[in-house]
Order: structure tokens, then C-alpha cells, then sequence
């Protein structure tokens, strides 16, 4: 039996109905992973992002208290995909209601696995995930760390799940902060490359229209040379840099601004960060 029929079979619940479970119950669903009925949503309180959802995906929502306490009790699986200033609240609630046949799977930034544990109230099977935005489109990375008590069984449903919105890497947990460094918030640092690419087309007289349209092209066409090619960005990089060249005199500018340094500093500092959020959770949790 394939891992996508045996998710199939599953139950999925997000707790927490924002962008991030938007993309990926879309993506379970248009990838044929669940079907919509497969997959239940609910939040706080927001009743008309919910009709959103249903009325959009199919999907079931669960609104009323006792509705909820009933899909948290009986689902398979439990995305926690709510905002991290709710998730000390939503987690306790959650504890007791808990069996040992579910599994806990958390998108929330910055939540170690001990400290959902710790929520919980019990060593319960806990995934941690950092998905980035680009799920939204299918075009996904996402990290993954388990907890000691994640089966194997468990951890294929995992990677199915998100498999279903990009690719997956699976990580040892102390290196997720340093994952989210390069990929979480990765896409943030292309897009404000791009917006200096746009600038510079604009100041040099091209219509804002051709400037974002070449610069997209341009680093979606990068981006899959290294994928199609295999060959390093590095290498790649030379191929297209001659000797006295206009391409040389720009990567000079690039490295005289300590371009890669700084991007580099960049990811350290984001990991960093993250890592103090976390701490800082942990602390106002305890």
C-alpha cells in the first residue's frame, strides 16, 4: 500500500485557519493526497474566514465548542498552525483531550518540541515543521524535526503531508533554527534582491512593467538552471562572468559591499532571532 493511500485513510485537523493551513490543505487536496472531506479547520473565533475556507476547498469546519473538542479528540493527525501568542492556550486545552493515536504537528515558529510537550502536559508524538510561503504555490521547502515517539508510520504520513506543497528535508531539531535562516525566510531575502533589481531597471530608464518582468524571469530562470543542470551556483556563476567583462564589474560592486557576507550574516542573525523568540515564549510560558 503507497504512503498516499494510506494517508488517505487519515484525518486531518488544523487548529488554526491562516495562510499557512490555507496552502497546505490546498495542496493535500490538489495533489489528490485528501480529499476535502478528509480535512477539517477551525480557529478561535473567526467564523467568516472559515465560511471562506468551506465555501473555497470543500473542507469541514468545526465552529462550536463541543464540535471542536470532538475532532480534537477523534483526528488522526493535528496540525498547530495557530498564531504563536495563542498557542500556550490552545496547547493546554488540548492536552487532555489527546490519545495516543494521534499525532501532533506543529507550524508555529519558533516552538521547540519541548515546550509543546511541555504544554501538553505529556511526551506525546510531536513533529516540528517550518514550512516557508512558497507552499502557497506548491513550490514549498520545508524542515522537519520528530520528537523520540514519532513512529515510522508517522513520520511517512508527515512527509506526504508535505510533500504535497514542495520539498522536505529532514533535520535534526537543533539545526531548525538555522533551516529557517536559509529557507523560512528565504524568499524575503529574493524578493528584496528583486526589488533593488527593479529599481536599478527603473533608474535606467526601463517602464516599471519590463523591469519586473525581466527581473522575475531572471531569477526564476536561475534558480532552475541550477535545479535543471545540477551544476553549482558557484560554477555557474563563472560561466557567465568573462574576464574584463560587465558581469565582473558588477559582482566586484556586489563583493566590495561584502554581498555574501552580509547575506550570510543575514541568516545568522535570523536564526538567532528566532531562537531568541522561542526562548522568549518559553520563559512567559513557564
Amino acid at each position: 500500500m503507497s504512503e498516499i493511500r494510506t494517508l488517505i485513510q487519515k484525518k486531518v485537523a488544523f487548529y488554526g485557519a491562516g495562510s499557512m493551513a490555507e496552502a497546505i490543505a490546498r495542496g493535500l487536496i490538489s495533489k489528490g493526497v485528501l480529499s476535502p472531506t478528509s480535512i477539517t479547520m477551525m480557529n478561535r473565533s473567526n467564523k467568516e474566514r472559515l465560511q471562506e475556507l468551506e465555501n473555497k476547498y470543500g473542507v469541514i469546519t468545526v465552529r462550536e465548542t463541543a464540535a471542536k473538542e470532538d475532532v480534537l479528540q477523534t483526528t488522526d493527525v493535528i496540525v498547530l498552525s495557530m498564531k504563536p501568542k495563542d498557542a500556550a492556550e490552545a496547547l493546554r486545552y488540548l492536552g487532555p483531550l489527546l490519545s495516543p493515536g494521534q499525532l501532533v504537528v506543529s507550524v508555529i515558529a519558533g516552538m521547540t518540541i519541548e515546550t509543546i510537550q511541555t504544554l501538553l502536559g505529556k511526551k506525546h508524538p510531536v513533529v516540528r515543521t517550518m514550512p516557508n510561503t512558497s507552499s502557497t504555490i506548491g513550490l514549498g521547502a520545508t524542515g522537519i524535526a520528530f520528537s523520540e515517539e514519532v513512529s515510522s508510520e508517522e513520520k511517512k504520513v508527515v512527509r506526504t503531508l508535505f510533500e504535497a506543497v514542495g520539498i522536505v528535508t529532514i533535520v535534526d531539531e537543533s539545526t531548525i533554527e538555522t533551516l529557517t535562516g536559509v529557507s523560512g525566510s528565504g524568499p524575503a531575502y529574493i524578493y528584496y534582491m528583486m526589488e533593488a533589481l527593479i529599481e536599478a531597471g527603473v533608474k535606467g530608464g526601463l517602464t516599471s512593467e519590463q523591469a519586473r518582468e525581466l527581473t522575475v524571469q531572471t531569477v526564476l530562470g536561475a534558480a532552475q538552471m541550477v535545479q535543471q543542470t545540477g551544476e553549482s551556483p558557484q560554477d555557474l556563476r563563472k560561466k557567465v562572468t568573462s574576464p574584463n567583462g560587465s558581469t565582473e564589474a558588477a559582482i566586484g560592486v556586489l563583493a566590495k559591499g561584502n554581498f555574501k557576507e552580509t547575506v550570510i550574516a543575514a541568516v545568522d542573525r535570523c536564526a538567532e532571532r528566532s531562537r531568541e523568540m522561542g526562548n522568549a515564549l518559553k520563559e512567559e510560558i513557564n
